[in-house]
C-alpha cells in the first residue's frame, strides 16, 4: 500500500507530559483524541499502565507485567475517558498522584471500529492506514493449528504487540528483524525460539498476521498493537553494537520523537523508552524509562537524537556491546522528506 507523505507526525503520535494533582483532570494537548493510552509515573516507581479505545478506557494493562488486564468499569480510579485533545484521569496513584511527574504517549488509531473478516479468525479493528497503526482484538477459537487475523493495515506489519487479556500470560512481541520464528517479551531477556509455538513460522502479510493456537488455547480474548512502516513517521528495524563511544549510526529518516530500543539476544538487558520531551533538548538523551520495570525514570546520557535518527554513545552491554544485535522502534518528531527539513538538536 502507497502511504501518503505525512507532512505532521504529531497529528498521529505525540508525547503529552504532565504532573499530577490527587483528584481529577483532564490532559490536553495531544492534538488528537487517542487510541492507544501508554502512562508512566516518571518521579516514583509504579507499574506502566496501557489502555486502547476498543478494550474501553476503564480496562489496564501493565507491560512491565504479566497481569491479566484489570477492569476498573466498577470504581474507576485510574482512566475516566477518551477526550478530543487527550482524555481524563482520576486520583489514582498510578495515573495521578499528587505532584508527581507522568509521561504519556498517545497513538492515533480510526477514532471508530469495524469487524475484520480476512483471517479465518473475525477481528474488531480500529486502524489508522495513514499512519500504519492498528488496535486488534479477537478470541482464538481452537486448541491447535495455525490461525490468521486481520490487522486492516492494507501494509505488512513489522511489529505486532500481543496480550491475552484474561490470563497472566507474558505479552508476545513480534519483530522484523527476529523473523517469524522468534518472539520477545517486556518482562524477559532476549528472544525466545526458534519456534512456530508463536507466529506460526509466518511472516505477516498486507491483510493478516497468523498465529499458533496451540501455543495460546482456545477461548483466548487478546489485544494486538500492529505496527506498519511509513517513510518519514515510524521504522522498525536493527542494529549491531560496536563496543565505541563512537556508536552506531540508525538512519531513519525522520528527527525521532520516540526510540524503543531491546537486545535481542543472550541475556537481554533491559528495554530502553526514550522521547524528545523528557530532557532539555539538547543531545543526548538523557531521561530512559524501561517498559519492562515499573522503577523511575534513570539518567544515561547515551543516544543522540538527530535530524535523519539516532546515535549511540556509550559502550555500555544493554545499549551497545560489540557484536550483539539491537532492535528498535522509532516514530517522527519531524520528517526528512518533501517540504519539511528536520534539524538536528
Amino acid at each position: 500500500m502507497a502511504y501518503t507523505t505525512i507532512k505532521k507526525p504529531s497529528d498521529y503520535f505525540n508525547t503529552k507530559l504532565y504532573t499530577g494533582n490527587g483528584t481529577s483532570q483532564s490532559i490536553t494537548g495531544v492534538g488528537f483524541q487517542p487510541d492507544l493510552i501508554w502512562v508512566k509515573e516518571r518521579s516514583s516507581t509504579s507499574s506502566h499502565q496501557l489502555v486502547d479505545a476498543i478494550r474501553g478506557v476503564y480496562r489496564r494493562l501493565l507491560p512491565n507485567g504479566t497481569n491479566a488486564e484489570s477492569d476498573d468499569s466498577g470504581s474507576p480510579n485510574d482512566f475516566n475517558s477518551f477526550d478530543s485533545d487527550g482524555f481524563s484521569i482520576l486520583a489514582g496513584g498510578a495515573v495521578n498522584e499528587n505532584s508527581q511527574t507522568y509521561a504519556s504517549w498517545n497513538w492515533l488509531a480510526s477514532n471508530t471500529t469495524a469487524s475484520n473478516t480476512d483471517g479465518s479468525i473475525t477481528s474488531t479493528v480500529s486502524a489508522n492506514t495513514t499512519s500504519g497503526f492498528s488496535i486488534v482484538n479477537f478470541t482464538t477459537n481452537a486448541s491447535s493449528g495455525g490461525a490468521t487475523i486481520g490487522h486492516g493495515l492494507g501494509s505488512v506489519p513489522k511489529m505486532i504487540i500481543m496480550k491475552a487479556l484474561n490470563e497472566t500470560y507474558n505479552w508476545d512481541i513480534y519483530h522484523v528483524s527476529n523473523g517469524n520464528d522468534y518472539r520477545m517479551t517486556f518482562t524477559t531477556n532476549g528472544k525466545s525460539g526458534p519456534s512456530s509455538d508463536y507466529w506460526n513460522n509466518t511472516t505477516p502479510t498486507s491483510s493478516v498476521f497468523s498465529i499458533n493456537q496451540g501455543f495460546y488455547g482456545t477461548g483466548k480474548p487478546t489485544i494486538a498493537y500492529c505496527f506498519a512502516e511509513v517513510k518519514g513517521f515510524s521504522k522498525f528495524g536493527s542494529y549491531v553494537g560496536n563496543g565505541s563511544l563512537d556508536g552506531p549510526f540508525i538512519n531513519c529518516g525522520f528527527k525521532p520523537a520516540m526510540v524503543i530500543t531491546k537486545e535481542s539476544i543472550g541475556s537481554g538487558g533491559h528495554w530502553r523508552l526514550r522521547d524528545n520531551k523528557r530532557y532539555d533538548q539538547i543531545n543526548p538523551i538523557d531521561k530512559v524509562l524501561r517498559p519492562n520495570t515499573s522503577e523511575a525514570e534513570i539518567d544515561e546520557d547515551d543516544v543522540d537524537f538527530l535530524s535523519n535518527g539516532f546515535k549511540i554513545r556509550t559502550t555500555g552491554g544493554e545499549n551497545n556491546a560489540n557484536g550483539d544485535t539491537y532492535i528498535y522502534m522509532a516514530f517522527a518528531e519531524e520528517p526528512l522528506v518533501g517540504d519539511n527539513p528536520a534539524t538536528a538538536r
